[in-house]
Order: C-alpha cells, then structure tokens, then sequence
C-alpha cells in the first residue's frame, strides 16, 4: 500500500535534509518531485496541482522564519505532512446513529468493488464494539450475491434478511423496506443494506439506488469503491454522487494498490470523507480511515497507533496481567506462556503486515517482503505436539521425546532443537532482567556505564599475591600469620 509513493516522498525528502541552508530553488526542486511522484501514483491533476502549489507557497512564506540546518527540513516536512493530512480529510468521521434505531447504511457501488464482503466487515465491526447488526440482501442481480452474504454472515454470526433467492429474481426495493422493518420488530440497532452493482454506471443502476435509498431513508450512504482502479475511482465517485448521493467512501483492496491514488484523490474532488479502509481478505482487515495515520504511513513514518490498537484487541488483558505477575514473582517464562503469545500475535494478522508499521519500514522494505508468515504457525506446531511437562519444563527434552515431536508436528528434529535452544537462551535473558542485571551477549556499548543504573556493584580486583620469603622458617611463621 502506498509503496511507489512512500519510496519517492522518502527519497525527495531525505535529499532535502542533506542539504545545509535550503534555497527557494531547493523548495521547487522539491516539489516537482513530489508532482512527478504524486503522478506516478496516479493522482488526479487537479489534486496534484493545488497540493503541490500548497507546498510551494507555505514552504516559501516560512522559509525566512527558519534557521539553516535541519531545522529547515524539518519544517518543511512538518508542512508536506499537514497539507497531505488535509488533502486526506483532516480527521476521521464515524458513522452518525440515529436517535431512533435502527441506523440504516446503504451500500452503493459498481459490481466487483467488493461490496458484499465489506457488509460483512462493517457488520463484524460493529458487533465487536457491543451493537446488534442485521445485514440485508438487496442485490438481487449479481449471481449468488445472496448466497455470498449469507456465507459472509454465518462466518461472522451475524443474521442475514434474504426473502429473495437473487440471480435476477425478486424485487430489490421491497426487500430493503421489508428488511428495515424487521430490525425494528427484532430489535436490531443497525441495518446494513447490500445493493445491487454494475460493471459500468447506467441508468438501470441509478434508478434502482434511488429507489432503495427513498425507500428507507438511510443514516447514512457509503459508495464502495476498489482502490486498485486509481483515477477511474474518481469519475465512478462523482457519477454516483450526482446521481443518488452518498455521505461517505469506503476503499477496499487498499492492499494490493501500490500507488494510491484513489485515496489521495477521491476525498479531494468530492468533498466527502473516507470512513473506512478494507486491506486485505479477513474479515478482520477493516479498520476505521484515520487521515493523520495514513499520511504518516505515506511519508514513511509509520502507523504505530494502529499498531498499538491492534495489540491491545488481540492481547488478553488478563492474560497480560497474569504473565506480569508471573515475570515479577520470579516463575520462569514457559512454552506455555509462549504459546499464548504466538496466539496472540496471530489475531493481530500478517507479522509482514505489522512489521511495515513501525516508523522506517521503507527502508527495509526488501526484508519484511522476504519475512515468512508461515514461521509462526511452524513454531506453534512445534509446540503444541509437547505434553504439558514439557513446555513447563524444556530440560526434559531428551533426544527420544524431540524426535516424537518432531514427527508429531511434522518438523525435522534440528528445527525442535533450534527452538528449544531459542527459548532457553530466551529465558535465560528474561531471569537477568528480572534480578537486575544485563543479558550476557549484548554489545559493550549498551551497557559501558550502566552499572550503577541496573543495580550493579563493581566487581571487586583480586588481591595481590604476595612474595614468599626464601628463609624456611620466615616462610612458615608468614604461612602461620
């Protein structure tokens, strides 16, 4: 996701910090590689045009205000940033709820835009966060449309209203109206409507959302929309928005675009925010769009609130409170407990996915692609083929017992010992920290001077041996003394 540009800003900028005084002609150098960069991404004109004009113009009014050195980078990265955070929508906008439940959202948007999936996604969210989610099969057009949302909703638990079978049959409209009203008589508190698509806006498909929207007067309407179409993103957008409206976008398959620039553009030209992001094919890969965030990711800084929110979701707090527990009454670090941690990180997605979070995965971008995912359900493989013994207690594993679960976990045996012997030296770290000392292998740099910070003592010289008299009975009244 946004890897082309993130590579380009990334490389603009850090040719700007090199510099020592930074010169208007520095600024528009700059910018005509952030245009060229902004064009390959497949930005619209328009919006290339007046961010890049953004830049120029307050990178200049400031310039006389900053002192030379890297100050003056920084501040001008300070304003590419504010300026890409605008562009985005300056803040994330969530769903409006309606006084008087039901909240009906209407989805709008060509066929193959992902639509169905990301009924389930909305709906999944918002069961997670305690509300009561119906979906309703309104695209009655598109082949297994309602099939594929009654597949979704069962994964997922959520209830799905479909009187029609689809595949040509059966009235839209009457469905969408029929489904808001029984929310109501079961107490839902969000109806989520699925409406049909089509390959190419028409009049057939503006007619039927039109009918459906007046039908139910939803809370609100978002338009669906597949990233990876770049600038034709933005004239489909503008087709359904002066055809049947819509208060907000939601991009999917924000995964497999590398330019971006349907995100960059379509919250611009339109003027209506995006809400939500789908980036990848769980049901789980969904997340509110925060535009602050998403500039940071672009311009290489990373995404650790997201980060940090995803941790929090999948790390049970009582689980965390009990290994802090554990750690601080001095108990060993267990298979079991690592166990629990692999399962955790799992929840969290695709290690890949977590690692190009962290500030400056740009730079390593080559080593988080090359990163096998799969290592981690090896390792749990591994694990999980032990008795409970012998995740408590490593030191039992002798060569009989690693080879039986080396066949359990259909592994060779060196991948168990390479693992056992990971996890003791682990272990072995964790126990120094806990009393205070330094891990032993750690670079002489971490810990020159530490000493008196950890805890430590100085180590006490050696004595010096002294001398033995040669005179026989000297030495033996010294030997006595």
């Amino acid at each position: 996701m946004f890897d082309s540009l993130t590579s380009r800003f990334s490389a603009s900028l850090n040719s700007l910090r090199s510099r020592g005084k930074i010169s208007p002609s520095d600024i528009d150098n700059t910018c005509q590689e952030i245009r060229q960069a902004l064009l390959e991404a497949d930005v619209a004109l328009p919006v290339v045009t007046e961010f890049v004009e953004n830049v120029r113009v307050r990178s200049l009014e400031a310039l006389p205000t900053l002192q030379s050195g890297s100050n003056q980078a920084q501040a001008i990265f300070e304003i590419i940033n504010q300026i890409l955070v605008e562009v985005l929508g300056n803040e994330a906008r969530r769903v409006r709820f309606s006084k008087q439940p039901p909240t009906v959202i209407m989805l709008v948007g060509l066929q193959g835009a992902g639509k169905t999936t990301l009924a389930g996604k909305l709906a999944k969210f918002f069961a997670d966060q305690g509300n009561t989610p119906l979906l309703v099969a309104s695209d009655l057009q598109r082949p297994n449309a309602v099939t594929q949302l009654q597949v979704v909703g069962e994964s997922t638990g959520i209830p799905v209203f479909a009187p029609e079978p689809g595949n040509g049959v059966g009235n839209a409209v009457k469905v969408a109206k029929d489904g808001v009203a029984f929310a109501k008589s079961k107490l839902h508190n969000m109806v989520i409507v699925d409406t049909a698509g089509r390959l190419g806006v028409d009049a057939t498909l503006m007619k039927e959302a039109i009918a459906i929207r007046d039908a139910i007067n939803p809370n609100e309407i978002l338009f669906v929309v597949d990233a990876m179409i770049g600038q034709d993103a933005v004239r489909t957008a503008q087709a359904f928005l002066d055809g049947v409206g819509f208060d907000g976008v939601v991009l999917t398959k924000l995964d497999g675009d590398a330019r971006g620039g349907a995100a960059l553009s379509i919250a611009q030209l339109t003027q209506r925010p995006i809400m939500f992001v789908s980036t990848g094919e769980k049901l789980t890969d969904f997340d509110i769009f925060y535009p602050e965030r998403m500039a940071s990711r672009i311009l290489g800084m990373g995404d650790v609130a997201t980060l940090a929110e995803q941790a929090k979701k999948a790390f049970d707090p009582a689980a965390s409170a009990k290994l802090e527990s554990k750690f601080a009454s001095g108990e060993d670090f267990t298979l079991d407990d690592f166990l629990e941690q692999i399962s955790a990180m799992s929840k969290m997605g695709s290690m890949s996915k977590m690692l190009s979070m962290l500030p400056g995965a740009g730079q390593m971008k080559k080593q988080i692609d090359n990163f096998d995912d799969s290592e981690m359900v090896r390792t749990r493989a591994i694990v999980e083929s032990m008795t409970p013994l012998e995740r408590r207690d490593p030191k039992v594993l002798n060569g009989s017992r690693r080879t039986r679960i080396a066949r359990g976990s259909g592994r060779a045996v060196s991948e168990v010992n390479s693992l056992v012997d990971r996890f003791s030296k682990a272990q072995k770290m964790m126990r120094q920290m806990r009393n205070g000392g330094i891990p032993q292998g750690l670079p002489p740099a971490m810990y020159q001077g530490a000493g008196a910070g950890m805890g430590q003592t100085k180590k006490a010289q050696p004595a010096k041996k002294k001398s033995k008299s040669g005179n026989p009975a000297k030495r033996a009244l010294e030997e006595r003394g």
